[in-house]
Order: structure tokens, then C-alpha cells, then sequence
């Protein structure tokens, strides 16, 4: 069991070895006459837990949110949480953290392997659940996720942030308004190259990430194939490479592969490329593009080319190419992406992370909980993004054999 780096062990997090339960922060809370205001109705109570990731979101900006506690192992992460909040109830403590009085909802942001059971603990504590991605590390995760939200009725949510990237609602509503037409061919791809100094903390101890198999972490891609589709995932094929690196040789999750390919059939009969890459001499990205019989939206590169639309003219106009043949007349023009800010609460109109997804994350989760409703990346969207990654991780361990991909439905109305 890795240790923190002030002597404590992980285990102390859920057992509350080594210290308090409740720590005071040292910052001090936001004077009332500057809180934002409520737009109507209980505000909701939220914990966050894990203060790296965990401290970009703006729960504290939105006008029906109120940050109640805070939690992290590390001091100075739960430091960080309790600046960025304003919050003076934080705690050493997960099992604690749970019982501080009216908390409405938990936000999970702590590593990878640690979701499910977190998700789980609060969810049998009571507590609405917004998690970092992926959802699970297996299908048993994701399963035992779903069988406790419909069990308990309370809401989860994954924070993927694709769903809200500016050019994915874009194509997510032109998919609906019909302007793709038939969406016969879709891809997306995570280039992620210069991993390893994050496989070690700061002793050169092997972190949560040392050797984690590129398709146990597909969702930034899926998130977005999935969505604008409207199609389940249901069979793939997926080949994977390595270089026989020490670090592929030594993981805790016996993955010999930087990187994963891998050619998905969807439900609708048509077919979808997701790639994530570990190791690779490309710019880092997170993009997709989706081809219609109508219009393709081809999402910006990392060499700068311009996110693109794709149209045939119907103007019935014969165009040659330079070899003399007839081709469709077809029109190419750089999109001027709209941001949808003001779709937000005023009080949250920042820029924020990932394409600034975060702030949109935020004010669905705490309206779906308001509004008594699924949240849009609800149990049934997660696992529709992260169980073919964990399938196709089993397909590239078995030299790229076809497998199926269980369909889990979508929410109830």
C-alpha cells in the first residue's frame, strides 16, 4: 500500500488512521453578502473528495450549489480544496466525510481505481453521486453501480467531460436535427504521449496510472461517439502495441500494451473507430468526426487545422478532378464554433477545463437533482461509454478476437 507523502497510507483515507477525522482548513469562508445567490429553490449541499482534478469544477459559482465539505488524504490537496471552495469543513476521512450533517450529494474525483467503491459507500450513505471517469474498472463495477441507482433512486452522474466539449453539442443537436443524415461512419481518438512521469509520485512509488491499459480509459473518446450517434457500441475487434517497456512488464494491471485500437460495430449496424494512445509521436488531442451521407464535422487537429463541415451540393453541378473523373461537388468550410455559454447561470460563465465542459458538468448535475430527473451522463450513458473500453482491452489481449458488447438500455423516462 502506497504511502503519502506525510507518512500516512491510503487505508487511513477510509479508516481514519493517523489523525482527526475533521480537519479545519486554515482558509475562511465566503462572507455571505458575496455567496451567489439561489435561482430558486434548495440550494444543494455537495462534498467533493480529491483535491487535484477535484478542485477545477465551480460548484461554488453555481447559484443553487453550496460546497459543505471537503475531503482528501494529502494536506496540501486539502488545502487547495478548502481555497478554492471557501470551506471550512474538511476532513482526512472518507467514512467521516460521509457523515457530515445534510449533505445532499459527493462529488468523486480521486483516482481511477477508487470510483466504484467511493461511488458505492455514498450511495449507501444516501448521497447523490457525480464521479470522474472512467465509471469502473470492470463490468462487476459497473454492474453493482447500476443495480444500487436503481435500487436507491438517487442520481449519478459521470463527469465526462466530451459530452459538453463546445463541438460536441454542436454535432450532438445537428445528429437530432437530422443535418448528418445517416451517420454510417464515426472515430475518435485520445493522443496522450509523456504519461510516465505521472506513473510515479514523488518518492518514484508506481501510481494508479503505471501501466493502466489504454482502453480502461476510453471515455473522453466513446463520450463522444456515443452521444452524437444516438448507438450503443455492441461488438469489437481491437489490436493493442507495446515495445516491452519495464513498465508494461511490471503493471499491476498485467497490460503490455501503450496503445489500443479499436473497431467498434454499433447497434444501429454502422461502425466506429476509438483509438487511445499512450505512446505515439503525435500532438496530444481529444477529438472526434463523424461522417454522414448528408454532412461530416471534422473536430480541429492538433497541427491546427480548423474544426470542418463537410457538405455535398445539391446543386447538380458536374465537378472533374484533375484526372478528368466526375466527384461530388463538395463543399468544405472552417466552422466557427459556438461556446453555448449562455446557456449557464451568469454566475458561471468562466472559462473551465477540458473545452470548458467543466462548468456545464456542474450545472447539469445540480439541475437533474433539482428537476428530480437522470442527468444526461447518467449510470446507463457510463457504462455505454466505458464497458466497451474494458471489452475491447479483453479482445486485444486475445490477438484482436471479436467480442460482444452487452447493451444495458438507456434510462427510464
Amino acid at each position: 500500500m502506497n504511502t503519502d507523502r506525510d507518512g500516512l497510507t491510503r487505508r487511513n483515507l477510509f479508516k481514519g488512521v493517523g489523525g482527526p477525522a475533521g480537519l479545519a482548513a486554515a482558509s475562511t469562508l465566503m462572507d455571505a453578502a458575496q455567496a451567489p445567490r439561489p435561482a430558486g429553490g434548495k440550494q444543494l449541499k455537495i462534498g467533493v473528495v480529491g483535491g487535484g482534478f477535484g478542485a477545477s469544477f465551480q460548484w461554488h459559482l453555481h447559484p443553487n450549489c453550496n460546497v459543505a465539505a471537503v475531503c482528501d488524504l494529502r494536506a496540501d490537496r486539502l488545502q487547495r480544496l478548502s481555497e478554492v471552495y471557501k470551506c471550512n469543513s474538511s476532513y482526512r476521512n472518507f467514512r467521516e466525510f460521509l457523515k457530515h450533517p445534510g449533505l445532499d450529494a459527493v462529488a468523486v474525483f480521486t483516482p481511477l481505481p477508487l470510483h466504484a467503491w467511493m461511488d458505492l459507500e455514498a450511495m449507501k450513505a444516501g448521497k447523490h453521486v457525480i464521479s470522474a471517469v472512467p465509471a469502473a474498472m470492470t463490468i462487476e463495477e459497473l454492474d453493482r453501480i447500476l443495480d444500487t441507482v436503481k435500487r436507491t433512486g438517487l442520481k449519478y452522474m459521470m463527469a465526462e467531460t466530451s459530452y459538453y466539449r463546445p463541438e460536441i453539442i454542436t454535432c450532438r443537436e445537428w445528429a437530432k436535427e437530422g443535418k448528418f443524415g445517416t451517420i454510417f461512419y464515426s472515430e475518435a481518438e485520445y493522443h496522450h504521449e509523456g504519461l510516465i512521469p505521472l506513473m510515479y509520485d514523488d518518492r518514484g512509488f508506481p501510481t494508479w496510472r503505471h501501466g493502466l491499459p489504454p482502453m480502461h480509459y476510453p471515455t473522453h473518446s466513446t463520450g463522444m461517439v456515443v452521444p452524437v450517434t444516438g448507438e450503443r457500441l455492441v461488438e469489437v475487434q481491437a489490436v493493442g502495441w507495446g515495445d516491452g517497456h519495464e513498465v508494461l512488464q511490471t503493471n499491476q494491471y498485467k497490460n503490455p500494451f501503450w496503445n489500443t485500437t479499436a473497431f467498434f460495430k454499433t447497434s444501429g449496424g454502422h461502425s466506429s473507430r476509438i483509438a487511445v494512445f499512450w505512446h505515439v509521436a503525435a500532438g496530444g488531442t481529444e477529438r472526434g468526426q463523424f461522417f454522414g451521407d448528408r454532412l461530416s464535422y471534422i473536430m480541429e487537429r492538433p497541427e491546427k487545422s480548423p474544426n470542418t463541415v463537410v457538405q455535398i451540393s445539391r446543386d447538380g453541378k458536374t465537378v472533374l478532378d484533375d484526372n478528368g473523373y466526375p466527384q461530388g461537388n463538395v463543399k468544405l468550410e472552417a466552422f466557427k464554433q459556438p461556446n453555448y455559454m449562455e446557456r449557464l447561470p451568469e454566475s458561471m460563465r468562466v472559462r473551465s477545463g477540458h473545452g470548458g465542459s467543466h462548468t456545464f458538468l456542474v450545472h447539469e448535475f445540480v439541475s437533474a437533482i433539482q428537476e428530480d430527473r437522470h442527468p444526461a451522463v447518467n449510470i446507463w450513458e457510463a457504462i455505454a461509454y466505458t464497458a466497451p473500453g474494458i471489452v475491447a482491452h479483453q479482445s486485444a489481449l486475445k490477438g484482436g478476437e471479436p467480442m460482444k458488447i452487452k447493451d444495458y438500455g438507456k434510462a427510464p423516462a
